[in-house]
């Protein structure tokens, strides 16, 4: 994909009416634990550590997808609620029937909305999320500007987000894993061209010291990088000042 084909996707996914990941709704927690190795479960443990919850919050998580993180967060935060945003229809679908399958309804809601441009009030949650998403947004500083807003002052957010290692032993294992071993597994399990752009939106994204600075800009203090398995991840943890 081009760099303009990758801007057009993106502004689909998030700007639009998320068409993009709507055909492989049904395959996608799947394709997932296959591509991540199994890790992706732990990734999403340590986000959910990281907002350092302690009952009765009201958190928000943006691009909630099939609301796997949504549902990580109740799960291990009893008297949390949640409420999901995400663009497409249909993984908001398949979330809906996980949130009822695990017996949250009462603590998860899901909604379909748009990351850049958040219907809530200002102040309105205690801390927010966001995993694996933050790299599809067309404006990434605008909706990181949009998670500040509506998270109270002290609140916390934690964006997890795929990286590829710039340096290190892992480095170059990582790139040819997701340049190469990604798109191809990812379009023979699911027949689809998603996951060619999943490879090049990871090798698209910034390096952690400019989205640290990036996340400063739109409102947070005390920025924290974590590198988990190696900088294949990375979970970005800031603190709303204002």
């Amino acid at each position: 994909m081009t760099d303009r084909e990758i801007a057009g996707a993106t502004k689909e996914l998030e700007g639009g009416d998320g068409e993009f990941f709507d055909e492989i709704a049904d395959r996608y927690d799947l394709l997932n634990r296959i591509l991540s190795l199994g890790l992706d479960g732990r990734w999403r443990r340590r986000t959910v550590e990281a907002l350092k919850l302690e009952g009765g919050e009201q958190i928000l998580d943006v691009a909630t997808g099939t609301a796997d993180l949504a549902i990580e967060i109740a799960n291990r935060s009893p008297g949390v609620s949640v409420i999901g945003v995400d663009p497409s229809r249909e993984m908001l679908a398949v979330g809906g029937r996980k949130v009822a399958d695990a017996g949250l309804d009462d603590r998860i809601e899901l909604e379909r909305g748009d990351g850049q441009q958040l219907r809530f009030d200002d102040d309105r949650f205690h801390g927010c999320c966001i995993a694996f998403g933050i790299r599809n947004f067309p404006n990434r500083l605008q909706g990181l500007r949009e998670m500040a807003r509506v998270v109270r002052p002290g609140g916390t957010v934690a964006v997890l987000e795929l990286s590829e290692p710039r340096k290190g032993v892992m480095a170059a294992m990582s790139r040819l894993y997701v340049r190469g071993v990604v798109p191809r597994l990812g379009a023979l399990l699911s027949g689809s061209e998603q996951y060619r752009y999943l490879q090049e939106s990871i090798a698209a994204f910034p390096p952690a010291s400019q989205f640290e600075a990036m996340m400063a800009e739109a409102g947070f203090d005390d920025v924290v990088t974590h590198p988990l398995t190696f900088g294949v991840v990375n979970l970005f943890v800031g603190r709303v000042t204002t």
